[in-house]
Formats: C-alpha cells, sequence, structure tokens
C-alpha cells in the first residue's frame, strides 16, 4: 500500500498502468468475497423478482433480440453506406454460415440460441476491437506490450547463441520465443491465474450460449493454449462426453492458435493487436459452428453441470513450473522446425513438377501458389479483399490448409515488409504486396491450426487421453477440420466488413519534410498521387488538383521518379 502511494503521489501518470490493474485486482477480489459471503442472501433477496420474470420470460425473451437486430440492421446500412465494398464481406459471412448449415448433421436438432448468441458475441467483440477507439487503443496497447515483452527472449538467446546468430538465422532469431513463451504460460497454470482466466471467459460463454461446461472449458482454454494441450483441462471427463461435445473439442482447435506460436507470428512482423483478436473472436465463433454442423442429439452428462475442477499442475514450486514449462516446448520447437523443413522442400519439389508438367504444353509458371490463387479467389474475394489482391490472399490460404499457418505468415510478412518498404505493388505483372485491408483480412484467416497436417495431431492427441474413443474421434476429425477452416474465414469476413481504413497523411506536408533517399509506403502513395495528378504535354508537366498552386511540385516529381517509372517521368 505505501509503495502504491508513494508512487500515485511522484508521478501519477506514470503510475496509471499500477492504477488500473490494482483496481481490476481490487475488483475481482471484493466481488469474490461478496459472493462468498452476501452472495446466498442476495438470491434470496432477487427471488420474487426472478420468478415475475419466468412468467414474462416467452415474450420477453425476444424483445432483446428485437431491439439487437433492428440495431444492427441500421448501423449495417448506415456503416455500409458510406463504404459498400464491406457488403461482400458480410455475404461472404452469410454464405459460410448457409454452407456450414447445409452440412449440418442434425438440421432439426441446431441449437439457435447457441449459434446466434456465438455469432453475436463474436460480432460485438469484432467491433469492441476494431470500430471502438478504447477497444482499439486497448488491444495496441496489449499488442504493444506483449512485443516488448517477447523481446527479452533476446536476453537469453544472445547468451547462448550469439547477437550474430540471431539477427540472421531465423531459426535462431525465432524459436527461442517460443521456449520463452511456453515457460511464462507454465508459470502462470502453476499460479493459477491461466484456470481463473478461462474459467471466466468459459462462464460467459456456457451462460449466453447454453453449452455444456466441459465442451465449453476447452474451447476457452484454446485461446491461450494449442490443440493437444486444451483437452488436457477437461481430460477425466472425455470420455463421458457426446459425439456433439467432442467436436466441439476438435473444432476449438482447429479454430485458434497456441499462445506460445502467436509469439513468433508476432516476431514476423504480424500485427499482435489483430493475433489476439482473431483468436479471442474465433472462441465463441468455433462454439456456435460447432453447433451449427453437429447438434446435440445424445443426453450430456454434464448438462446443467456449472462448472468442473481445474487441476494446477504437478509441480512443487514456481522454478519447477518454469523448468517444466521450458523443457516442454523443446519438443514443439522440434516439430516447428521439422515441419518447416519438410513443407517447405516438399513445395518446392511440388512446384518444380509443375513447372516441368506446365513446360510440357506450354504452360509458364505453374506452381502450387498459382493453383491455389485461381481456385480460392472466389473465397478471398467473399471475405473481403480486393479483386486484384485476392490472388495473393487465395495464395496464402491454399498454403495455410494443405501445408500449415506457419509457413503462410511468413509469405505474408515478406508482403507487408515489401508493402512498408515503399515498393512499387506492381512489377510488370507480379504484384509484389497487398493492402492494409487484405493484410487485416489475411491475418485473421490465418489465425487457426486447421490444416491437413493438424489432423494426425488432433487423432494422435486426442486418442492417447481415451483410447477407448478412438473411432468416434477418427469419425468427427474432418468434419471438425472443415468447421475450423470456416471459422477462420468467418473471422475473415468480420476483419473485411469492420475494416477502417487507415487516415490517409497530407501528402504536401509530408514531401515537405519526407527523406525521399528511403522509400517508405507513405512516399509510395504520396507519389502515386502526384503521378496521377500530373498532366505531361508537349514535353511540359503540369499539375492539377491540390498540387496545381504548388511551386516544389517538379522538384517532388523528379525526386519520386528516382524511385518508381510513370509516364509522367518522361517530361
Amino acid at each position: 500500500l505505501c509503495y502504491f502511494v508513494a508512487a500515485c503521489w511522484l508521478n501519477f501518470q506514470r503510475a496509471l498502468p499500477l492504477v488500473i490493474m490494482t483496481a481490476v485486482v481490487a475488483f475481482f477480489s471484493c466481488w469474490s468475497l461478496f459472493k462468498k459471503f452476501c452472495g446466498a442472501k442476495l438470491l434470496l433477496l432477487l427471488r420474487p423478482v426472478w420468478k415475475c420474470c419466468q412468467k414474462c420470460w416467452p415474450w420477453l425473451r425476444w424483445l432483446p433480440w428485437a431491439a439487437l437486430m433492428g440495431g444492427l440492421i441500421a448501423w449495417l446500412v448506415l456503416d455500409t453506406s458510406r463504404n459498400p465494398q464491406q457488403l461482400i464481406s458480410l455475404a461472404g459471412f452469410c454464405f459460410l454460415v448457409l454452407i456450414l448449415f447445409a452440412c449440418s448433421k442434425h438440421h432439426g436438432a441446431v441449437s439457435w440460441r447457441a449459434v446466434f448468441w456465438g455469432l453475436g458475441l463474436e460480432f460485438l467483440f469484432g467491433i469492441f476491437v476494431l470500430r471502438t477507439a478504447p477497444g482499439t487503443q486497448a488491444f495496441q496497447w496489449l499488442g504493444d506490450q506483449i512485443q516488448y515483452f517477447l523481446g527479452y527472449t533476446t536476453a537469453g538467446s544472445s547468451f547462448v547463441f550469439g547477437n550474430s546468430l540471431i539477427e540472421e538465422v531465423f531459426a535462431f532469431q525465432t524459436l527461442p520465443i517460443v521456449v520463452f513463451f511456453s515457460c511464462v504460460m507454465s508459470i502462470l497454470y502453476y499460479l493459477g491465474v491461466m484456470q481463473w482466466i478461462i474459467v471466466k471467459i468459459s462462464w460467459l460463454l456456457q451462460v449466453s450460449m447454453g453449452t455444456t461446461s466441459t465442451e465449453t472449458l476447452s474451447v476457452a482454454g484454446n485461446i491461450f493454449v494449442g490443440q493437444t494441450e486444451a483437452p488436457l483441462l477437461v481430460r477425466p471427463y472425455l470420455a463421458d462426453m457426446t459425439h456433439s461435445e467432442l467436436h466441439a473439442v476438435m473444432v476449438g482447435g482447429f479454430s485458434t492458435i497456441a499462445g506460445s506460436v502467436m509469439g513468433a507470428y508476432i516476431s514476423f512482423g504480424i500485427d499482435a493487436a489483430s493475433l489476439i483478436a482473431a483468436s479471442v473472436m474465433a472462441a465463441p465463433c468455433a462454439l456456435a459452428m460447432a453447433k451449427l454442423i453437429y447438434p446435440e442429439v445424445e443426453e450430456s452428462k454434464f448438462k446443467g453441470k456449472e462448472s468442473i475442477q481445474l487441476s494446477s499442475g504437478e509441480e512443487q514450486n514456481i522454478l519447477e513450473a518454469a523448468s517444466s514449462g521450458a523443457a516442454a516446448s523443446v519438443g514443439l520447437v522440434a516439430n516447428i522446425a521439422a515441419n518447416l523443413i519438410a513443407f517447405l522442400a516438399v513445395l518446392e519439389f511440388i512446384n518444380a513438377a509443375l513447372r516441368w508438367l506446365g513446360g510440357m504444353v506450354d504452360v509458364e509458371g505453374l506452381s502450387f501458389q498459382v493453383i491455389c490463387s485461381y481456385v480460392l479467389m472466389p473465397v478471398a474475394f467473399l471475405m473481403g479483399a480486393d479483386w486484384a489482391d485476392s490472388p495473393l490472399v487465395a495464395e496464402l490460404l491454399g498454403i495455410k490448409i494443405f501445408l500449415n499457418e506457419f509457413v503462410a505468415y511468413q509469405q505474408l510478412a515478406e508482403y507487408k515488409k515489401k508493402r512498408l518498404a515503399g515498393l512499387p505493388e506492381w512489377d510488370g505483372d507480379h504484384k509484389q504486396w497487398i493492402s492494409e485491408r487484405a493484410e487485416s483480412i489475411a491475418t485473421f484467416a490465418l489465425c487457426g491450426f486447421a490444416n491437413l497436417s493438424s489432423i494426425g495431431i488432433m487423432l494422435g492427441g486426442l486418442a492417447s487421453m481415451v483410447p477407448q474413443r478412438k473411432s468416434v474421434i477418427a469419425s468427427l476429425v474432418l468434419r471438425a477440420l472443415l468447421t475450423g477452416i470456416c471459422v477462420s474465414m468467418l473471422n475473415a469476413c468480420l476483419a473485411g466488413l469492420l475494416h477502417v481504413p487507415t487516415e490517409r497523411v497530407n501528402c504536401v506536408t509530408f514531401f515537405s519534410t519526407a527523406n525521399f533517399s528511403s522509400p517508405s509506403y507513405p512516399l509510395y502513395t504520396c507519389c502515386k498521387e502526384l503521378f496521377a495528378s500530373s498532366v505531361l504535354e508537349n514535353g511540359t508537366v503540369s499539375f492539377t488538383g491540390s498540387w496545381a498552386a504548388l511551386a516544389q511540385g517538379v522538384l517532388y516529381l523528379t525526386q519520386c521518379c528516382g524511385h518508381y517509372n510513370h509516364t509522367s517521368c518522361m517530361g
């Protein structure tokens, strides 16, 4: 308390994060004490109100839905009128939901409460993160803090491997982050922090969607851990789960990514806030789509059971927990490295074979990426990517589904680096990078373990926990994989629907202070705008619009022509 008061007294602005953390901890501590000592009395006082609500419930329950739907429709009409392109993402969202309903195992048994609440929670969370100032700032701050936090990996990896290796070699630069993150997660599990967070998220999903405690807990756990670790939370209950509950557990694993590999993707340069938002948004959507494509038709043993017990691990102290987490990550790191070597080598072999086959019939440049770009191009367009960006987004989707998301995120990071470096968008007929909107859509679409190689991981992991149900798991895994792929695509549709374009810089002001010796994305966009306003007549260049009255226009044009080609540069 003395430390807290001193920090606030010396510099309150500096101590603001400490104040927020203290307030959060104090709130939940007080709430826990209130429930323990006064919860029963409060429920007794509210019982008459509850009975009254139960009598009116048959017609009262439709009022929130009607208000929500009315507000949603009004918001969509107003929002999409300013940017009609968002309607494509909305159409893609509806199309994917209809496809999943068409593939449903029991059409008549679908719990529409779970479906609508799941999609509603996903949509509300998406609006909070992508459209509201507090949500955007909070997740941007969280993403920045995670990047700073992951930067501490350098202290350990530079000591073991040396500075030159971690700066130049991918394996020594990225994979140590997985070790560090796994160690931290193990400590948080030992302290009970992760279990507390998972239980709270699970309670929210369970109360709103009406799903059982076991399946909800596993899906909530997938926000933070991988597809084989999350089922360990409910391992004692797997043997008694219904087919629908097991399917939901698998869909949750396919629809999200583990926190450990998320750190690696952030190190590539992928936006941290988008990755966090995608993983959290995937949880309610995964549960909703799992109940749409495989509804519950059996009597669950966990129906009406409010909560289940979670273990805190077998470690005896915090040092053992840290050591166990680091040791456990060795297999994951080796698995990632081995998969990258194998998949990239196989991809190169496939491309060489396709080039050879294409050459036989005078088709030049045939590759796996080219095939994916044509086959999945309509899907990428429906998610909201521009038609020009759709082939590259489709290529990333193909790599993610048929190889893995690690390779796909690497490729997406390359596109982002090229854009930020200010390279021309087109190099002849070859597109070198994709727009910010397409980057955002691709980030959400790739955020999930739903790929063909994950089938073996899922089967092996769950079958080792409940060997007696191996045949049931095998019969459900393909349906769960399809659902997981669609969940990531639904998230991408929402990202396209809610995307807010970055505010354009004032190019006249930018050029007055720009460093023309080092190209950048703002420089490229402003040069493109200057080229568009230039008119070349009889060897003389003139300008239109806001550039017409600018005395330095020709000087700026000359500087732009030093980096980019345009017909105006011939004057």
